[in-house]
């Protein structure tokens, strides 16, 4: 069957097909930072093996949220995608050569299993029209039993699979996935900021200029996001029929989750003189962020800063000037690496437990948010930390360029199955 589709490919081109069609199927167009620095990276990867002339399609439910950082032009094209998917992703895996899932929280359902049936349809249909399917440096995590065997099944039918984590490969064999596997690291790490944004953060909030603290926070008693003929329009998830988990329990403990962020982002402010960024990787992590200001006794020395309004480059810039960073958010991590930001998280998947495991930091920085009243605990640690940053400095350096050096595979792989499967490719 391989065989076929590469000779296939070789005699398309002999006739004249020339310009290679892309798809890349991901979590895009959300406002989140991650996947912004993620997609660019992998358009950057896309153009470095197959050439500017190659058409890459994006498809968004959110389209004129990804124009915002990404641009279109004759071989970029951003398509919107209707909520009820299924019908219009089939058609566009028919019209593409290529077929590359490229969100990395990918085989998982913590968040809502709606996206894992989408990247598992759109590899259904590429294997069924023959058509060669990459998943290009994604994550496996917690799946319900039925997810489990849908994984098992559908994700076995991929040319190749690329992890960013060892541990997510051991998860996917856990699962019975019998495609072969590739371990490397997330694209992201390669993700840069502009020079231009270096010194913006001092230019946006001068005030800040004492010591910057970020908390990158996460409601993770909301999700999973679940499917719903009606629901309370505070619990969208921005489109019917789409809505977050909701329930008398998991509103008090967001509401003590929130109480307890205010706390600590006092503290930072009274005993060691730090402004508070509150971070929200992604717009949806914004009423979170405005309970916490709301709530803090020295809002005035705190700020929101959410990647509805600033750039993944500005993002980034930002966390790099942090001194220090308390995360619930796997990719607030990753960006901050290159500049080792002194970091703790309050862990609610598996996807910064993995990274902080690899980090070193697991035993000792690392929180499960799901025990009661994490902040607490967290304080102690900040505490730690911020008497003595060096204690994170040589694991972090260690683990960013380690890292680094395996996410620059990811193209390095890229060109090989492009070749594997007769395209020609840029040397």
């Amino acid at each position: 069957m391989k065989l076929d589709r590469v000779l296939r490919n070789k005699m398309e081109r002999q006739v004249g097909m020339s310009q290679t069609k892309i798809l890349l199927v991901g979590y895009n167009g959300a406002n989140n930072t991650g996947a912004e620095a993620l997609l660019l990276s992998d358009i950057q990867d896309v153009r470095a093996v197959f050439g500017p002339e190659a058409l890459i399609t994006v498809p968004s439910l959110n389209a004129s949220n990804l124009r915002r950082y990404v641009q279109e032009g004759p071989n970029l094209h951003i398509v919107p995608m209707p909520i009820l998917f299924p019908f219009a992703l089939r058609q566009l895996v028919a019209e593409h050569d290529l077929i590359m899932l490229v969100e990395g929280h990918c085989y998982m359902d913590d968040s809502t299993s709606v996206l894992l049936w989408a990247y598992l349809w759109a590899t259904y249909c590429a294997h069924a029209m023959g058509k060669p399917c990459l998943a290009y440096a994604v994550d496996a995590g917690e799946l319900s039993p039925a997810n489990r065997r849908l994984v098992r099944r559908e994700a076995s039918r991929t040319d190749l699979i690329i992890v960013r984590s060892q541990g997510a490969a051991d998860r996917l064999h856990a699962c019975g996935v019998t495609a072969p596997v590739q371990v490397t690291a997330d694209n992201a790490f390669g993700f840069q900021a502009h020079k231009s944004d270096a010194g913006w953060v001092g230019q946006v909030w001068p005030e800040a200029h004492s010591g910057l603290a970020g908390l990158a926070m996460v409601n993770y008693y909301q999700w999973p996001v679940v499917m719903r003929p009606w629901g309370r329009r505070e619990d969208s998830y921005g489109k019917w029929p789409y809505y977050f988990s909701t329930s008398p329990e998991r509103q008090r403990a967001a509401e003590e989750l929130a109480n307890g962020y205010a706390a600590l982002a006092d503290c930072l402010v009274r005993e060691h003189g730090k402004s508070i960024a509150l971070i929200c990787m992604e717009e949806l992590d914004e009423r979170l962020a405005d309970k916490v200001h709301h709530r803090m006794v020295h809002a005035d020395r705190a700020r929101v800063f959410s990647a509805s309004k600033y750039n993944a480059s500005q993002m980034t810039a930002l966390r790099q000037s942090l001194d220090l960073l308390v995360t619930s958010r796997y990719h607030a991590c990753i960006l901050s690496l290159p500049a080792q930001v002194p970091q703790l998280a309050v862990g609610h998947d598996l996807r910064l437990k993995t990274i902080y495991d690899e980090l070193g930091l697991v035993d000792e920085f690392f929180l499960d948010g799901h025990k009661q009243n994490p902040c607490a605990e967290l304080r102690e640690r900040v505490e730690k930390l911020l008497s003595n940053p060096a204690l994170e400095e040589e694991s972090l350096r260690r683990g960013y360029e380690e890292h680094l050096a395996m996410a620059q595979a990811n193209r390095k792989l890229l060109r090989t199955f492009a070749q594997d499967h007769g395209w020609e490719v840029v040397t």
